[in-house]
């Protein structure tokens, strides 16, 4: 990049030609740390107001202790440095002592503009220490970026802001969706002893009866395959692990319908890892493989029974839980008839659809900004 292009965005808003220049937060913000207050946990009285630290919102209390726009920027405990917690807030807020607080020099720039320009800004070069990175403040303050004017300034904030309320509303969209198919999974299956679900589908009123996993389901494990991430060919066959696709591979270890159940390295005790696969597929020795008997069980209704399933009391081990073969083949749970579970079964594979869609749209909307973020900033 030569120095002209350095001085000029890719992508610019009509109307602006002007070259944009190098500033640091020290001179276009003021920084307010010194009405930060942390509380504990215990000690916070619930109200409406967002009590922020490092990585945003932590709780909702009473008070606040600042009043206006702000940039909020983490200090310490930042759970990504590849994109580093910045965050514009506009209003009464709590802010703890791990993020720090800054608020624009009006004359200089614009609250919303310096957020995206921070969150363009690679902040991992300026941080110390290690298992715990933290942003000095005076180091912070020292940090320089290129700045337009400041009508410039306000275009691309407002931009931005358009944007992001557009994933805000994906993100709830998505939560929602979410929040709505833990209540069909509490309300579709049996608890607490029933033998009978709260909501069935209309023609099925026959009781629902106790079965292990044994029972229902075949396991293939046998033909797991690890194998290192140098070792991998690449290719169009999804390679599993315990939490998912890790990568696309040639070859496949399972061809057909399976559940694929964490075994270790699970990274939610409370959602407890389980998936539904149909096709082929690589899976490695982190999970399990369990394929539905077809005279006694449908396999998505197998997934949504196992997920429905507290499983965190048939873990072994410390940091590293592992569900044992043997183990998990004893977990029991109720099942109704074949033809009820099929039903169950469909819908949740609508509702997961649904969900997908969703998510496929709230990442696009992620990239777009990031694409935006790279073109319009120098």
């Amino acid at each position: 990049m030569n120095a002209k292009q350095a001085k000029y965005p890719q992508l610019r808003f009509k109307g602006f030609t002007d070259p944009w220049e190098q500033r640091k937060v020290s001179e276009l913000a003021d920084r307010y740390d010194n009405l930060r207050v942390p509380i504990t946990a215990s000690e916070r009285v619930a109200g409406e107001t967002p009590y922020y630290g490092a990585n945003g919102i932590q709780d909702y209390v009473e008070g606040f202790t600042h009043n206006g726009e702000f940039v909020l920027v983490a200090e310490d405990g930042a759970n990504d440095l590849q994109n580093y917690p910045v965050q514009y807030v506009d209003g009464k807020v709590w802010v703890n002592n791990h993020a720090h607080v800054l608020q624009a020099k009006e004359e200089r720039v614009d609250n919303k503009f310096l957020t995206n320009a921070l969150k363009h800004t690679n902040i991992e070069p300026y941080l110390v220490g290690g298992g715990r990175a933290k942003l000095n403040a005076d180091v912070m303050m020292k940090i320089n970026f290129k700045v337009p004017t400041l009508p410039e300034q306000v275009q691309i904030g407002k931009f931005f802001d358009n944007l992001d309320h557009l994933i805000t509303l994906h993100q709830r969209k998505l939560a929602k969706l979410k929040e709505l198919k833990q209540g069909y999974l509490q309300k579709l299956f049996p608890k607490n002893g029933s033998k009978f679900p709260q909501l069935r589908f209309a023609g099925f009123a026959d009781a629902w009866e106790q079965r292990k996993v044994s029972e229902l389901a075949d396991r293939y494990d046998n033909l797991r395959v690890p194998i290192t991430a140098s070792e991998r060919v690449a290719g169009e066959t999804p390679y599993y692990g315990a939490n998912g696709i890790q990568d696309y591979v040639e070859g496949f270890t399972h061809n057909g319908e399976f559940v694929l159940v964490a075994e270790d390295g699970a990274n939610d005790l409370q959602n407890y890892p389980v998936q539904y696969v149909d096709g082929k597929v690589w899976v490695n020795n982190h999970a399990h493989v369990l394929q539905a008997k077809e005279e006694r069980v449908d396999n998505k209704f197998l997934t949504n029974a196992l997920k429905h399933t507290n499983i965190e009391p048939y873990l072994v081990g410390g940091g590293r839980a592992k569900l044992n073969a043997d183990v998990m083949m004893k977990i029991n749970f109720k099942v109704p008839t074949l033809p009820e579970q099929v039903q169950i079964g469909k819908f949740f594979d609508n509702l997961d659809h649904l969900i997908t869609l969703h998510q496929r749209k709230l990442e696009k909307l992620q990239e777009l900004k990031k694409g935006y973020l790279q073109k319009m900033f120098c």
